[in-house]
């Protein structure tokens, strides 16, 4: 009802809104910065629940809010929010990964990540594991005279990346390492924030943190396929130099299912990773649009989080990058061997037809001959028969008396006549299969 726009009093004055204008509306609302207060800290945690176990992870929420008379989440929902006391959870949804973000009240002594991160996360014990663990982040947000909050001192100093915001106003630091207790830290120093900006700014560096983590999980999936795709393209070159020696149709039509057996294959393989790199890119923009947002100034000579991520990142996702690449190229390169092949033992095959059509063409020419041959024959049998019988005949006449002229006589002159009689009737029959055949 409130995506309805009103053009009058009255509910006939509603104009009829689209199915989706309400999901498109609140779409730009769905995660919004909440505001933090001094001194903070974060645990966040993110897991896998691709398939079925999102909705398991949601109805396992919705029970503990139920069952603790907190609002649950409702049907559509991506992102809640609900207190458990003086902590507060953010539950997040994506397509492939759901966060939990819980947002407590620092130890007033400002003493940097104490107590350990274990001792605080024993909310996320309320619920099942929702999916294999992909991100875990202890993030804590101190003011800028707190003790002890030099970043040399609280993470290492050979993967430390620390900056300012674009106005200087804070400082987040962090190692990209996992502590103690598995959580990798982050520290944030407000200069002078208020709590929305503080909360904005928090919510940025941990998406920068999760969404690196998931941009990396295409690296595996390359390195896994590297070494299958290196033997495809050895055996393609394999395969071409043995075309180039190869002409009987028998060993081209063995090369030929070879070829579509490892198309097959190449093929099974990008289908199977082309979400995992499309993620991955995806993600990555992410990532440095997010930092591009924050706006980032250097501390001193220590590297920011933007030129880390770009000298220990960026091989990583180029490595999936060239991985996708030269399965596209591979397959590519396949296909059309394939199709020269193809080619090719089509092209014998049609040599083979045209012999075949020869030789059997040669065969009609001798069977026509042979048929000839056959029918002259039978007209100089036939005629042998019937002049046989006219004899019979004429000498049955002559001796009666009722013919004077010799029979031998008689019988030679029906000779000629016998044989045309008999060459012009088996000729007509041979006409008249022939029309009937056509």
């Amino acid at each position: 009802m409130d995506a309805v726009v009103l053009i009058g009093d009255g509910e006939a004055a509603w104009l009829k809104p689209h199915p989706l204008r309400a999901a498109i509306l609140g779409e730009l609302h769905a995660r919004p910065f909440t505001p933090l207060a001094l001194p903070s800290r974060i645990l966040h945690f993110g897991f896998d629940t691709s398939g079925a176990r999102a909705q398991a992870d949601r109805a396992n929420l919705v029970e503990l809010c139920t069952s603790r008379g907190l609002t649950p989440p409702a049907a559509a929902e991506k992102h809640h929010r609900a207190p458990f006391g003086t902590t507060i959870l953010r539950w997040e949804q994506h397509s492939e990964f759901t966060t939990y973000t819980w947002e407590m009240p620092a130890d007033d002594g400002g003493i940097p990540f104490h107590p350990d991160a274990a001792s605080l996360a024993t909310p996320m014990r309320l619920l099942p594991q929702p999916g294999p663990l992909l991100v875990a982040i202890d993030l804590q947000l101190l003011a800028e005279d707190a003790p002890r909050t030099a970043p040399e001192r609280l993470f290492d100093r050979a993967s430390l990346a620390v900056a300012e915001n674009s106005d200087g106003r804070a400082v987040y630091a962090t190692d990209f390492q996992p502590g103690p207790s598995g959580f990798v830290r982050i520290l944030v120093i407000d200069r002078g924030m208020d709590a929305e900006r503080a909360g904005a700014l928090v919510q940025r560096v941990i998406e920068v943190e999760t969404y690196r983590m998931l941009a990396l999980l295409g690296l595996p999936e390359a390195q896994r396929l590297a070494p299958s795709i290196a033997a495809s393209e050895r055996w393609l070159v394999e395969v071409t130099e043995e075309m180039r020696r190869t002409n009987d149709l028998a060993s081209n039509h063995k090369l030929l299912d070879e070829l579509t057996a490892l198309a097959a294959e190449v093929e099974a393989g990008a289908a199977a990773s082309v979400f995992r790199f499309g993620a991955s890119r995806a993600y990555e923009e992410i990532v440095e649009q997010r930092l591009q947002t924050i706006g980032e100034r250097k501390v001193g000579g220590l590297p920011t989080w933007t030129s880390f991520l770009a000298r220990r990142m960026k091989p990583a996702l180029r490595t999936c990058v060239t991985i996708e690449n030269r399965q596209s190229s591979l397959s590519l390169k396949l296909a059309r061997a394939a199709n020269l092949l193809r080619t090719r033992v089509d092209v014998e095959l049609e040599q083979q037809n045209q012999e075949l059509l020869k030789s059997m063409n040669a065969r009609t020419r001798l069977q026509l001959r042979l048929q000839t041959t056959v029918e002259g024959l039978s007209v100089a049998a036939i005629t042998y028969y019937v002049v046989g019988l006219f004899g019979y005949l004429v000498k049955a006449a002559h001796d009666s008396g009722r013919m004077m002229t010799e029979p031998s006589i008689v019988t030679a002159s029906f000779v000629p006549i016998a044989a045309f009689a008999i060459w012009w009737t088996v000729r007509r029959i041979r006409k008249k299969h022939i029309a009937g055949e056509d």
